[in-house]
């Protein structure tokens, strides 16, 4: 069989990017011990309030520690729920001094909902039946938008908050 010069140049150069492809995952993956996430935790959708972090007087911002902090919402039909205020008021703005590591934790007990903080790296897919998690540090003061990415029905247009990293 004889092959043209072109096809010996593609097929040399298709072959050489498969085998750089498989060194760049081998490393990854052995070396570093980068593995997909396999330890998911799991919550059951129809009682969230089950989990001592989702009971409505957990939601919201918490102070863990000097800089660090974590917020955990429940993210249903449309809205973020960030817990509420003290004359009863749902939160759809929350404050977080500048520097500090936040731990945001998120369920829904419906739909597949988008939690991304605009203009950050926090972006994440909250489903039903697992607790979604990601530890952000928040160093530029600013006001951002939290807002689901994912359609999520004909309300989706509805479902934001904002973030706001004071000095």
């Amino acid at each position: 069989m004889h092959l043209h010069k072109y096809e010996k140049i593609w097929l040399t150069f298709g072959i050489g990017a498969l085998i750089v492809f498989l060194v760049v995952l081998a490393f990854g993956a052995f070396y570093l011990g980068t593995h997909p996430q396999s330890h998911g935790i799991t919550i059951d959708p129809e009682n969230i309030e089950a989990e001592e972090s989702f009971k409505k007087e957990n939601l919201g911002l918490t102070k863990v520690d000097e800089g660090k902090y974590v917020l955990n919402v429940v993210a249903s039909a449309f809205n973020y729920d960030l817990g509420t205020d003290e004359e009863g008021k749902p939160v759809k703005h929350i404050q977080i001094p500048k520097g500090s590591t936040i731990l945001l934790q998120a369920v829904t007990p419906d739909v597949v909902h988008g939690f991304n903080i605009a203009g950050t790296n926090a972006n994440m897919m909250v489903e039903p039946g697992f607790i979604s998690s990601m530890e952000v540090e928040f160093n530029k003061a600013g006001e951002y938008t939290l807002l689901c990415n994912e359609y999520c029905g004909v309300g989706h247009h509805m479902m934001f908050a904002t973030v706001e990293v004071t000095e």
